[in-house]
Formats: structure tokens, sequence, C-alpha cells
């Protein structure tokens, strides 16, 4: 019973102290920063009280919270909450009957902001503000919606800004894309697979409802769960089950030409180095090595070259061999003893054997 109560109060997400710590002393400073500059700014003439109307307290919970929600971006927040100040600057002079004033200002705030692409739900409660906040607001007439509403909003967002950034985190959210290693324009090749853009977009279309996240946050997200499935599928098969142990090397202390003359014979490119034991030095090319003649191999060596183990699964080169950062790993011992190489071709046969069986393991459920 008390494990049940438990989980239901913790939510169906675990919450982070660091994520809890940051939006504390996030909304703590930006608040009393934006509370007191408006202040300053106003030369105390309105008093603290009006500066700091309620919910910019709610902007808050958004700003330092949640900051990467469309509804905390600052487009929301400042057109969110002058927009919804105006409505309710308006229902209240033109409405007689408080009630329906105030039903109609939330009413008509939401719809305003939504159609102005900038919906932001504090917004309903500064309409509501607007109509309720007796002679305070309505004394200021649509000045209220300029101070303190658009001032105190636009001091918080620029709180925001600082201190989300001291603290490790985006603001205004942008969602980083992966760089195509290559320079080009070009997605990255993790990116060009499974689901398509319009495949997100159809199925947004089909959801038929407002979601607090971003197409592209939630592109992002979906590119982690495909990942975590496949790291799943494939955590079982072992770099040592797939890596060629037949593996053709070069001494580190042999001349240049002799390996250049070695590595075309076997039409390579590229070529492990090893030491007189046997361990990785690094990896060499064919045209590094045409360049430096008759030195020794180990002066135009590449000593960083990706290293495994026999008992590492092959989920692990995935964002490694697939990226394009890497075209080859090198499979070692203990002693850094080269037993065995990895190239992307060796990952795409055995990902595209496991696709095979995974498609006849699918039909045969199907039949």
């Amino acid at each position: 019973m008390l494990s049940r109560l438990i989980s239901v109060l913790g939510g169906r997400a675990p919450v982070r102290f660091d994520d809890v710590l940051r939006a504390g002393v996030g909304s703590l400073l930006g608040v009393a920063l934006a509370g007191l500059v408006a202040r300053a700014i106003s030369g105390g003439d309105l008093g603290l009280g009006p500066l700091l109307v309620g919910p910019i307290g709610a902007s808050a919970v958004l700003l330092f919270a949640v900051p990467a929600s469309p509804l905390a971006q600052p487009r929301s927040v400042l057109g969110g909450n002058v927009i919804s100040a105006l409505v309710g600057v308006t229902c209240a002079m033109f409405v007689p009957q408080p009630a329906v004033a105030a039903a109609l200002a939330v009413s008509l705030a939401i719809v305003a902001m939504m159609l102005a692409r900038c919906l932001h739900p504090p917004g309903g409660a500064m309409a509501l503000t607007a109509v309720i906040g007796g002679p305070a607001v309505s004394d200021l007439g649509f000045g209220f919606a300029l101070v303190p509403v658009g001032l105190c909003s636009l001091l918080l967002v620029i709180a925001a800004v600082g201190l989300n950034r001291l603290m490790g985190r985006s603001y205004p959210h942008r969602v980083p894309v992966a760089a195509n290693p290559h320079a080009t324009s070009d997605l990255a090749p993790q990116s060009r697979v499974g689901y398509t853009a319009a495949d997100l977009d159809q199925a947004l279309a089909q959801y038929g409802e407002l979601l607090d996240v971003s197409r592209e946050d939630l592109d992002a997200l979906f590119r982690q769960v495909e990942l975590a499935a496949h790291k799943r599928l494939h955590s079982a098969i072992l770099c040592g089950a797939i890596m060629s142990r037949d593996v053709i090397s070069v001494d580190a202390q042999q001349s240049a030409q002799s390996a250049l003359a070695f590595m075309r014979s076997h039409d390579l490119r590229t070529v492990p180095v090893v030491d007189i034991q046997g361990r990785v030095v690094g990896m060499v090319r064919r045209a590094e090595l045409q360049a430096a003649g008759q030195r020794p191999v180990e002066t135009v060596v590449d000593p960083f070259v990706h290293k495994v183990r026999e008992s590492t699964p092959i989920e692990a080169l995935l964002p490694l061999l697939s990226s394009g950062a890497a075209h080859e790993a090198l499979v070692v011992d203990e002693n850094r003893v080269l037993i065995g190489i990895i190239t992307q071709t060796d990952l795409l046969a055995v990902l595209y054997r496991a696709h095979i069986v995974e498609t006849v393991v699918a039909e045969r459920s199907a039949a």
C-alpha cells in the first residue's frame, strides 16, 4: 500500500534533484530580479504589489521548471501575457457583470493566444486578474498590459535567458541538430533511416490534440527511442562474433615504402600498425606512407584508433561506425594485442542478417 502511494505521489517520470534545485533557485532569482528592476524603472510609483501580479509566478514555473516547453518560450510568455491582459481589460471595461466579464476574458484570451501562436497558460490567469484585480488594475486601464504585465514579463524572460544558461540549460530552447561529419547539407547518417518528417507530421495530424512539446523535441525523442530499441535488440551480439580474425597489419618499425607495397598487394586503403609484441600502435593510410619515403611507419602513424574487446556488444559500435567518425574498430585483448577488426561492412552485414531474421519471424507470426 505504501509503495503504491509513493508511486502515485512520485508521478510517472522520475525527477532529478539537480532539476528541482535549478527550478527553485532560478525562479527565486528570476522573480526577485524582475520585481526589483521593474520597481526601479517605474520609480516605485506603483509599489511592489501591482508589479508582481500573480500570473507572473505561474510564468516563472514554466520558464525555470520546463524551459524546453513551447509554452515557455519568449514569444509565448510576452505575447501570451500582454494579449491576455489587453483582452481582460477590454472585457472589464465593456461587460458590466463581473462574473460574465471574467469568464469571457479567459475564453477570449485563450482564443487570441492560440490564433497568435503564443499560447501561455498563465495568460488565462492574467486575463482574469485584469477583470477582478480591483482599483489597482482598473485605474491603469490598457496601461496595465504594458506596466506591470509587459515590463515584468520581459524582465522575467531576460532573467530566464541568463540564469538558465548559467545553470547549463538552453533557453530559448533550440533542438540540437546532428551535424554531417563531412560538412555537407545531407542529414547525418543516423538521421536518414527510420521514420521520415512526413511520417511524424501525419501522426501529429491524426493525433488531433495540442501537445506541450515541440515537433523538433518529439523527433529527437523518437530518434533516441529508436536507438535504445536497436541497442536492446542487438546487445546480445558481441564483437568477437562478427570480427575478422585474419587481420592484415604492418610493423611500426618497417619502412613506409615496404608497408605501402604490402598494402597495395592486398588492395587496402588503411591498415593497423602494431609493435613487435603485436600491440596496437594506431592506423596508417596510403597517402601518409607515400609521403614518408624510407622513414619508419611509426613516424606517420595515426594513434587515434577506436579499440573494443571481444565481449563488447556491437551496439556500442553503432553510433561510431554509422556517424562517419570512423570506418573501423580494432578488437584487442587485455594487453592491447590486436586480435581482430570490425569494419562498417562487417556491421552492415550483421544488421542486414538481423533484419532478414526479424522479417521472417514477423511473417511467421502474422501467418
